[in-house]
């Protein structure tokens, strides 16, 4: 392959894979994803020219220029749609175009708050020659309408940029629609979650579930009671999320539409906790000795619920989101069994040797805490089950495997709104190439009345951290993630269909593959920015498909490579970023 040296580094001739790039046909967007509520197209399309493409406010928009969130969208958008022009690649040829233009009005202006659980998603989108007209109810859905706009532009030729003449209603099925990350196990770093926001984003998720501590490690910093995260943490300067690092995310997440929903799972899943809380787990018992080992959360001093309280009247003051996440799952009793006052407790309690009446007197005392807080309390489904006196919950998340349309049906049947999450569980051992699994889940395939699947406000994809870390989250997570996210956002009978859908996924697989450096030691290879990273790159053509073998290394170190068969041919983008992703 001809190259081009330069003093002791080697890169590829991009004239002649821009050459070959061309001899392999035109490209049209597949579609958008997650696929619009109604969407019309035509073959007619617009050239648009960076250097004369601009977005402006509608004069009868409530926000205007000054309206922090769109102002920082419109930059964003603008290097996302132009890639190659924001990166300065010099072989690209722009045409001297009429200029073009986007521009979004919305009826509120909410430019200042956070998105919540009514925030109105619903927008339009029509695109002519020279212009396109986003209308939308609120910023969050004029964030969503610029999504779409940005999937609908594409390049062909030398490098030009068009858009067809589009005609989009759209809004959500689903109200909530969440990605679990679990920073307990595996500490993320924070500009992994900035990375997995704005791929969130592109899939027009609405809600990260931040399973901030657990067993493992505490790396929450609080305020009020540092030793959690200085004893419980996995290291107490390295392996924290501090005030400011909390602040950014939720920031980092407002300016894309998405909610920071803090989960502190208890009275279980909590061992980090007692390392700085003295007093707060239940003490086991061998015998009529204490064991030197600690249970959940001791349910049965007061100290307990006061140090809740403190806890969760910082938490509500950090997290500005009206909901909160309690946990409540998967509980051990054989600590509680053990120990003779808890034993005591629950006779004159009248409990009996029903320890699941425990739990609920536990976890009924911590939602009245945060209820008193003004927060909304989300559990997972383990409370529901236990629970005799239910009109104190409110938001159930069913997460067990089997029939959990069933539990649906149960929750819905109490007067109960309901979160999804059963089968969406991507950090389950499988193949890459599953995502037809997770795309073909149907949540309201329940018996009921429409009142009771209204009562179903959207999905959540979880991705726990017992075997990802920074090194592998991204590519477990997407595009299967994606396939929740179409299921959750658009209308499911124009949805499915797999073998229809696929295309339009491997071309949103391709979007993300240009906007991040994915790698996964599992299923691919790491290869990030360096300086001296070269490369060699051979492509063959045959019928509508492209081979293209990438050797990558570093000088001193063993080369890297791996096959990609691909489609032609939105993938065939040759940066300084190479990454692998599997459908």
């Amino acid at each position: 392959m001809s190259v081009v040296t330069s003093g002791r580094y080697t890169f590829p001739n991009y004239n002649l894979v821009f050459f070959i790039f061309l001899q392999l046909g035109l490209h049209s967007v597949e579609g958008v994803w997650p696929l619009p509520q109604s969407i019309t197209s035509s073959p007619e399309r617009y050239p648009l020219n960076p250097q004369a493409f601009y977005f402006t406010y509608g004069s009868q928009s409530a926000a205007q220029e000054g309206c922090s969130v769109l102002d920082e969208a419109f930059k964003r958008y603008f290097s996302l749609i132009f890639p190659d022009y924001s990166s300065g690649y010099g072989f690209l040829r722009f045409s001297v175009d009429k200029p073009f233009t986007v521009q979004v009005s919305v009826g509120r202006n909410d430019c200042d708050s956070y998105p919540d659980e009514d925030s109105s998603e619903q927008y339009t989108l029509s695109v002519s020659a020279g212009q396109a007209y986003l209308k939308a109810e609120t910023v969050w859905g004029a964030l969503r309408g610029l999504e779409t706009f940005s999937q609908l532009v594409y390049q062909e030729d030398f490098g030009s940029y068009y858009v067809n003449k589009t005609e989009i209603e759209d809004f959500p099925r689903f109200q909530f629609r969440g990605i679990l990350l679990d920073t307990s196990r595996h500490y993320l770093p924070v500009q992994a979650i900035l990375k997995t926001l704005d791929a969130m984003a592109f899939s027009k998720f609405n809600v990260f579930h931040w399973h901030i501590v657990d067993d493992p490690s505490f790396p929450y910093q609080s305020r009020t009671f540092p030793d959690l995260s200085a004893k419980g943490a996995f290291h107490p300067m390295t392996h924290i999320y501090t005030q400011l690092d909390v602040r950014r995310v939720i920031s980092y997440a407002r300016m894309r539409g998405i909610r920071v929903l803090p989960e502190f799972d208890s009275p279980g899943h909590t061992q980090s906790w007692g390392k700085g809380q003295s007093d707060l787990l239940t003490p086991c018992y061998s015998g009529s000795t204490p064991s030197g080992t600690f249970g959940p959360v001791n349910p049965i001093l007061p100290s307990t619920y006061k140090f809740m309280a403190t806890l969760f009247k910082e938490v509500s003051s950090v997290f500005p989101d009206s909901y909160i996440h309690l946990g409540g799952d998967e509980v051990n009793f054989s600590c509680w069994k053990s120990n003779p006052d808890v034993r005591a407790f629950m006779l004159k309690m009248g409990f009996g040797a029903d320890f699941t009446k425990l739990e609920a007197y536990y976890m009924e005392n911590i939602v009245n805490l945060t209820a008193a807080l003004n927060r909304t309390s989300i559990v997972w489904q383990d409370v529901f089950d236990y629970h005799e006196r239910r009109t104190s919950l409110s938001v159930v998340e069913v997460w067990r495997e089997g029939c959990y349309l069933c539990e649906v049906r149960r929750v819905v049947k109490a007067g109960l709104r309901v979160i999804l999450a059963s089968p969406w569980y991507l950090d389950q051992p499988g193949p890459t190439h599953n995502w037809a699994r997770y795309y073909t889940v149907w949540p309201l395939a329940f018996k009921g009345t429409e009142e009771q699947k209204k009562l179903v406000i959207g999905g959540e994809v979880c991705m726990w951290g017992e075997y990802v870390d920074a090194t592998n989250l991204t590519p477990r997570l997407w595009p299967r993630a994606s396939a929740a996210a179409e299921r959750l956002w658009s209308d499911e009978k124009q949805t499915s269909d797999v073998d229809k859908a696929f295309p339009r996924l491997k071309d949103f697989r391709c979007e993300l593959l240009r906007y991040f450096s994915f790698s996964d030691n599992a299923h691919g290879i790491p290869i990030t920015h360096h300086r001296t990273l070269f490369y060699e790159v051979c492509l063959t053509y045959t019928d509508a498909s492209v081979s293209l073998r990438l050797q990558a290394g570093y000088p001193g170190r063993a080369s890297l490579c791996r096959t990609l068969q691909t489609r032609v041919p939105r993938c065939l983008i040759i940066t300084d970023h190479v990454t692998f992703l599997s459908i």
